[in-house]
């Protein structure tokens, strides 16, 4: 009955979600109505605290993260520093790899730090123009952007300054260049087998004289995109490396400056706060790294940028208000399924039938990211509910914990791209396409990289490469 009752949980959830309704509004409610089938006196206490407990936990320990990477992809896009780079990319792989050339300048800009959310509305003027002269179904384009900028670059490339990423720190104390060569090789196994797919697939396309339509009516069509006057290509691309370049540096000296723990003492505070410096180096170095990628745009591109700082600021928080906010609603129910008895049935199960620490783990924060239809929700969930039992398991197993966070990583990105995640709901109502149209080459995405995880296990203990 347990397990019954969160698969029903999971389907309400992707049924409101591909209907299009708010999984902010819907989120309490289904997790409530599953508190109200076992303890229906639990019901309001359990929304007050336990899902908003749980919700305000992750607004307070990422929103400064989900705002700087909003601010940051915004003045990318005002300077024009993103038309550069897919301009110059372009002109470099030629109109007959129009995905590869797609797939490159996401994966930059995803990398550099800009968010799912700001990525598609950057690229999808461009990806339209070159799928259009390609004659390649534009059904394709979400798909290609996706993976592109939500798979490697997100949560397995060392370093990567994605939300996915910088979570796994403030539990396993590492930081965001955990096990840097399992994550490159989980990085080409993903990136090789994607473009073969994609590949594949237009292939196909071509030989069946798929039109760019493909039959439908085009909904949201860009203005065809124009490269005059648009700034250097060298100097578009200093913004995202002084963020990859500062992200390493903080992070390799934040300990240094402010020791292993730091005492707040403030002149009005009653008592002294201790902060464990270890847990929050991740968050503070990707912050500042993101402060001063916005200030490097600003100082090439200042005329270009300040005119329209004032509503492009706007949008951004408001952008990032909203995707923070999803997924804190999603972190608050995943909090209230993770308690109840079928998945306390499900996780005791997941442990007596998978003691192998790597696996159990990879398959419990991809049940959660499913669950939930978010990386970063499930991934806080798993970790906030299992960390401890991760921990233990792996140093009895004498497995590093940089290999436990690259695994919950990496394992986080795989089967959180369900029809009902919000980034997956954002990015085909800006292409103005349906699930029924795109969503098969993300699903493709989500196996890709689902199986990438394991890959990545069976190459740790067959190498013992960290």
């Amino acid at each position: 009955m347990g397990i019954i009752v969160v698969l029903l949980c999971l389907a309400a959830l992707i049924f409101v979600a591909y209907r299009g309704y708010s999984v902010i509004l819907f989120a309490p409610i289904v997790a409530l109505a599953a508190v109200l089938v076992f303890q229906p006196l639990s019901t309001f206490p359990a929304y007050t605290h336990l899902f908003m407990d749980k919700a305000s936990f992750f607004f307070k320990m990422y929103f400064p993260i989900f705002m700087l990477g909003a601010i940051f992809g915004k003045v990318i896009e005002l300077s024009g520093f993103a038309k550069s780079l897919c301009a110059a990319l372009f002109k470099l792989v030629g109109p007959k790899n129009v995905v590869l050339a797609i797939v490159m300048v996401t994966a930059i800009l995803s990398y550099g730090g800009v968010s799912a959310f700001v990525i598609v509305f950057a690229i999808y003027p461009f990806a339209s123009e070159m799928f259009r002269m390609g004659q390649i179904p534009k059904r394709f384009i979400p798909g290609v952007i996706w993976f592109g900028g939500v798979t490697f670059t997100m949560d397995a490339m060392p370093g990567t300054p994605q939300i996915q990423n910088i979570i796994p720190t403030s539990f396993f104390k590492t930081n965001s260049y955990a096990a840097p060569w399992l994550g490159i090789i989980g990085s080409v196994f993903i990136l090789g087998f994607g473009l073969a797919y994609f590949e594949w697939q237009r292939r196909k396309a071509i030989a069946a004289n798929e039109p760019y339509d493909s039959g439908w009516k085009l909904v949201n069509e860009p203005e065809p995109y124009t490269d005059s006057h648009l700034p250097n290509a060298w100097i578009a691309t200093l913004p995202l490396v002084v963020v990859w370049v500062l992200n390493y540096v903080f992070t390799m000296r934040m300990t240094r400056i402010f020791g292993t723990s730091f005492g707040l003492a403030l002149p009005g505070m009653k008592a002294p706060i201790t902060i464990d410096v270890q847990g929050t180096t991740g968050l503070w170095a990707v912050e500042l790294a993101l402060i001063f990628g916005i200030i490097t745009v600003f100082v090439f591109a200042w005329k270009q940028v300040i005119p329209r700082f004032t509503e492009g600021s706007k949008h951004a928080v408001s952008g990032c208000l909203l995707a923070i906010t999803n997924t804190a609603s999603e972190y608050g129910y995943g909090s209230i399924i993770a308690v109840l008895p079928g998945f306390l049935l499900l996780s005791q199960h997941l442990k007596t039938a998978i003691p192998n620490p790597l696996l159990s783990e990879a398959i419990s924060v991809q049940l959660l990211a499913g669950i939930v239809g978010s990386a970063s929700g499930g991934l806080s969930i798993a970790l906030g509910a299992m960390s401890g039992a991760f921990i233990s398991a792996a140093n009895s197993a004498g497995i590093p914990l940089e290999v436990v966070h690259r695994i919950a990583s990496m394992a986080s990105g795989g089967m959180d791209s369900l029809p009902h995640n919000g980034a997956v709901i954002t990015m085909l109502a800006i292409t103005g396409l349906t699930h029924k149209q795109a969503y098969k080459h993300i699903f493709a995405c989500t196996i890709i990289k689902s199986v990438a995880v394991f890959f990545v296990i069976g190459v740790y203990y067959l190498t013992h490469l960290i």
